[in-house]
C-alpha cells in the first residue's frame, strides 16, 4: 500500500496525537492519510480514527494482552469506503482483500522480528 509515515509519530502516543501518512490504496495512486488517537490505555489498547484519508469512515481499535512468552495483538476494525453504493460494491472485491495483506503483512514482519506463538 506504500505506506509511509510523514509526521505526528515521533514522540510516545497519547490521545489527540495526529499522524500523516503517504498511502497508494489503490493502482499506485498516492493519497495523504491523517488518523487521530483518540484513546489510550498503556499496555491494554489504543484507537485511530482517521481524519482525512481514503475511508468514509476508520475507527480501528488496536488491544494487547500478555499470553506465555509475550503478548497477542487483535485488531477490531470498523470502515466504510468512499463513494456510496459503489464502494460498497467494490469493498469486499478490493477493500477487504487490500486490508487483509497489510495485516497479513504485519503478522509476518512481527513474526520475523519475535517469533510465532501457538
Amino acid at each position: 500500500m506504500g505506506f509511509d509515515i510523514i509526521a505526528g509519530a515521533d514522540r510516545r502516543m497519547y490521545p489527540g496525537q495526529i499522524i500523516e501518512y503517504r498511502v497508494s490504496p489503490l493502482l499506485g495512486i498516492k493519497t495523504k492519510w491523517v488518523t487521530e488517537i483518540t484513546h489510550v490505555v498503556p499496555n491494554e489498547y489504543f484507537v485511530d480514527e482517521q481524519r482525512f484519508g481514503p475511508y468514509t469512515l476508520w475507527h480501528h481499535k488496536h488491544f494487547f494482552s500478555a499470553i506465555e512468552n509475550g503478548v497477542a495483538m487483535e485488531d477490531l476494525i470498523h470502515y466504510k469506503a468512499p463513494m456510496g453504493a459503489l464502494g460498497s460494491l467494490f469493498t469486499p472485491l478490493i477493500v477487504t482483500p487490500k486490508l487483509e495483506e497489510i495485516f497479513n503483512y504485519r503478522t509476518q514482519k512481527l513474526t520475523e522480528m519475535f517469533g510465532s506463538y501457538s
